[in-house]
């Protein structure tokens, strides 16, 4: 006797036009909030719908197929975000694109049916983005989630066509780099002398770490009698940027180890010879996390409090224009291309993902690009 198959089992048959068989048809449901709704796929023959039916039903299993016929924008990037990025990126890169989803791009586009979501829609939004105030950086990271997202609807056959394709996202300005000369490192060094985070900004301007690198920090990273840290995690940001946490680094090149200037490393033994007391002063109260630089109850530092408590006071006592932490990091790749350092070292020790990436971003810093070049040539050809 046949076994009679469940409501989310399929089914073929043949499809019938005017009378006529045209090709073969397989129904299967999918589970909406409004109960089960019936959904086909169609194929010339019975092989062929037998592969789309089984590969439909196994999407819907798997939770990736909803009632797409009336999905809203708002509805699929949701179910995209959490169905398939999840656990597939860095946390913070999971944040930001849900908070720029839930902030930026579900308010202005959120309602409109999936199917009808067109270029225009999406030009029209960066636009109005832009003009809204937001950085051409801001809106290219959401045309960046846009494009990804939309990529995945036309994989899963939801759309026939990624709009974002046809759209031209702005190019974000890069951010003008303020480095300090060399007096003027030295005079930061100077004021930060016996404050409580003298070993971060000597740290920052002598290996060019990054702030959540240096603030990820943990003593067990820091080897002091061979002079060497290596970078193994950074501060991060998670649920819209409220909560801290220690993650992955920036990419695998930013994973690194770090040789140290003789200086830096009795700077670090005095670092930790006055956390040694904090720890003793605070007793029980101390949460220790094994933290390099952390706050006084042993706790993970917001770099926004650092900037605004610590690093902006810090200028104004060395007499030094208002910089961003970051331009610490530029400072020190600026520092060792005025001593013609190869390129190529200063990648390693900044951690950038490629030799390319350092060449764009400090290429004005390189001697050599102007008129030297002109007359080395000038020399060899004569």
């Amino acid at each position: 006797m046949a076994r009679k198959r469940g409501n989310g089992e399929g089914s073929i048959y043949k499809h019938r036009r005017n009378g006529k068989v045209v090709g073969y048809r397989g129904a299967y449901f999918v589970y909406t909030a409004d109960g089960p709704k019936r959904r086909y796929v169609n194929g010339k023959d019975r092989e062929e719908v037998r592969q789309k039916l089984t590969k439909a039903m196994a999407d819907r299993d798997s939770g990736i197929v909803v009632d797409d016929k009336n999905l809203s924008v708002g509805e699929y990037l949701d179910r995209w975000l959490f169905d398939c990025v999840r656990g597939t990126v860095r946390e913070s890169t999971f944040s930001r694109d849900g908070y720029l989803i839930r902030n930026h791009i579900k308010p202005a586009l959120g309602r409109i049916r999936l199917k009808n979501l067109n270029a225009l829609h999406l030009q029209g939004f960066y636009r109005g983005r832009l003009d809204s105030g937001l950085s051409g950086s801001t809106v290219q990271k959401i045309h960046h989630v846009l494009h990804k997202g939309l990529a995945q609807a036309v994989k899963w056959d939801l759309i026939p066509r990624n709009p974002a394709d046809a759209v031209k996202a702005p190019s974000p300005s890069k951010k003008e780099m303020h480095p300090l000369s060399a007096d003027e490192a030295r005079r930061l060094l100077e004021a930060a002398r016996g404050d409580r985070f003298e070993a971060l900004y000597v740290l920052a301007v002598y290996t060019g770490m990054r702030c959540g690198e240096l603030l990820g920090l943990k003593w067990e990273d820091i080897d002091l009698d061979n002079h060497t840290i290596r970078v193994r995690r950074t501060l991060t940001r998670t649920e819209n940027g409220k909560k801290l946490s220690l993650g992955e680094p920036k990419t695998k090149k930013s994973r690194r180890t770090v040789k140290l200037y003789a200086r830096v490393v009795e700077v670090l033994k005095r670092h930790r010879a006055r956390q040694a007391e904090e720890k003793l002063k605070s007793g029980s109260l101390y949460r220790d996390q094994n933290l390099v630089f952390a706050g006084e109850n042993g706790g993970l530092i917001n770099p926004s409090n650092l900037r605004q408590r610590s690093f902006l006071p810090l200028l104004r006592r060395a007499g030094l224009p208002q910089i961003r932490f970051h331009d610490l990091r530029h400072t020190c790749a600026s520092l060792l291309f005025q001593r013609n350092v190869h390129p190529k070292f200063v990648q390693e020790l900044l951690g950038h993902a490629s030799v390319a990436i350092t060449l764009d971003t400090y290429s004005h810093m390189l001697p050599g690009m102007g008129g030297e070049v002109a007359d080395t040539m000038g020399e060899a050809l004569g």
